[in-house]
């Protein structure tokens, strides 16, 4: 088969016939007797619409094909892919039509392949048990998954609503640690349930614009089956501590017995009664310790000044009050409170905060009563920071385990609430939110 003429070629083919076309006729003139510059005048305007219809018949297909094929691209950029072209031409045009068709095709099958991932991808979250929020930079939620709908909106849509209308339907604990934007972990009453969640924040840039991604993850499962774990770690530790206490005493006794039996041994006697007392005492204070965390009293609420409880705690502890205390005084059991804002200021030093930088600023309002403390210290890290409410987790050598378990213990006893997160630049923030009583109001 002959290759077909290219658009160059028909064009200076139309060149070619209207020379000679321009050159015959006047000539042809000529021979009949013409007057010369009539008939070369007549050859030009014969020679003119030959030629001008010789070039429609040429530019007529190709401006209808790129017609067509700027229809096509307006289409492309409209983001629609599904259009393609007639491509029965076997010249340059028809190869330019079977590219953009080509071409066309590939952008659909990777819209196609985009949109099976963005459907798996959407599926996978909806089904999520962690709530995730987009927030773009005007605060408008522009995604929530099904985890997000139930935990802040009972269910309904939220998206396109702002942040901060989203959270005045939800708890104060839970709206107040979303708008803080903080990673950290705290826990609210959810009715008569005490849930626990972790929040956990991250901005990246879309589109030009600052987004932040909102993910709550809820710890109550978790954290009650790794007590459940912890609990039975305690009970290893404490079989092995009884075990290390009473075998000796059982040996010590048995050799007690026979000595007593012999005259002269008293002093060796008194040695075997001093380890027996040595062994007993350090089995009464290894018990005692769980003991006070196992048998927390319920809590005797009162009405306690501020200054009072911060008299009885400056000099046991060094810290630097934020602040002023408020007029309005407290109502809480003194006691309990001392203890567990003692266990914080604890933590702190041992966590390298020393006391000019351990904080402890107290305010109060309608709805309750809020102390806060804040450290300089190292932090905790992600998977610390999830198991630091446990009781026994401790990453110290020597730890048990204890402090912030208790405070946690007391501050739910009183129908409070205990968050912990890191803070920015070092330092954890230890927050105590105390409800006020019934009675008190």
């Amino acid at each position: 088969m002959s290759k077909p003429f290219s658009l160059e070629g028909r064009i200076a083919a139309i060149s070619v016939a209207a020379v000679i076309v321009g050159t015959s006729i006047p000539f042809a003139l000529l021979y009949f007797g013409m007057d010369a510059r009539l008939a070369w005048a007549a050859g030009l305007m014969l020679a003119l619409p030959i030629t001008l219809f010789l070039l429609r018949f040429v530019t007529g297909p190709l401006t209808r094909t790129l017609g067509a094929l700027e229809g096509g691209l307006l289409n492309f950029r409209d983001g629609d892919f599904s259009v393609s072209l007639a491509t029965k031409r076997g010249d340059q045009l028809g190869q330019l039509t079977s590219l953009y068709n080509e071409v066309g095709e590939i952008l659909r099958r990777e819209r196609a392949h985009i949109y099976q991932r963005e459907l798996l991808l959407d599926t996978v979250i909806q089904s999520s048990p962690q709530a995730l929020l987009l927030v773009d930079q005007g605060d408008h939620i522009i995604y929530a998954n099904s985890s997000a709908r139930h935990l802040l909106n009972n269910g309904k849509p939220i998206q396109g609503l702002t942040l901060e209308r989203l959270l005045t339907s939800c708890p104060d604990e839970l709206a107040d640690a979303i708008a803080k934007g903080e990673d950290g972990l705290f826990g609210y009453s959810d009715g008569d349930n005490r849930q626990t969640l972790h929040i956990g924040n991250s901005t990246f840039v879309l589109n030009a614009q600052k987004h932040r991604l909102i993910v709550i993850r809820e710890m109550t499962r978790e954290l009650t089956r790794a007590e459940v774990q912890v609990w039975k770690k305690v009970i290893r530790l404490i079989s092995h501590e009884l075990n290390n206490s009473l075998a000796p005493i059982s040996s010590m006794a048995h050799s007690g017995k026979l000595l007593i039996k012999q005259p002269g041994k008293e002093e060796a006697l008194e040695k075997v009664f001093d380890i027996i007392a040595e062994r007993c005492q350090h089995l009464t204070e290894f018990t005692q310790g769980y003991a006070r965390f196992a048998k927390l009293p319920a809590p005797s609420c009162e009405t306690v000044q501020w200054q009072e409880l911060i008299d009885r705690i400056a000099p046991l502890h060094g810290f630097t009050l934020q602040g002023s205390l408020p007029s309005r005084p407290g109502y809480f059991d003194p006691v309990q409170i001392e203890q567990a804002l003692l266990n914080l200021f604890k933590n702190a030093a041992e966590a390298g905060s020393d006391s000019s930088s351990t904080e402890l600023e107290i305010s109060v309002n309608s709805q309750g009563q809020l102390l806060i403390v804040r450290d300089r210290g190292c932090g905790m890290s992600e998977k610390v920071l999830q198991q630091a409410l446990l009781p026994f987790y401790s990453t110290k050598p020597q730890g048990v385990g204890l402090g912030l378990a208790l405070c946690r213990e007391i501050v739910d006893a009183h129908g409070g609430h205990l968050q912990l997160h890191n803070r920015p630049g070092g330092g954890l923030q230890i927050t105590i939110r105390l409800p006020w009583s019934k009675e008190f109001d």
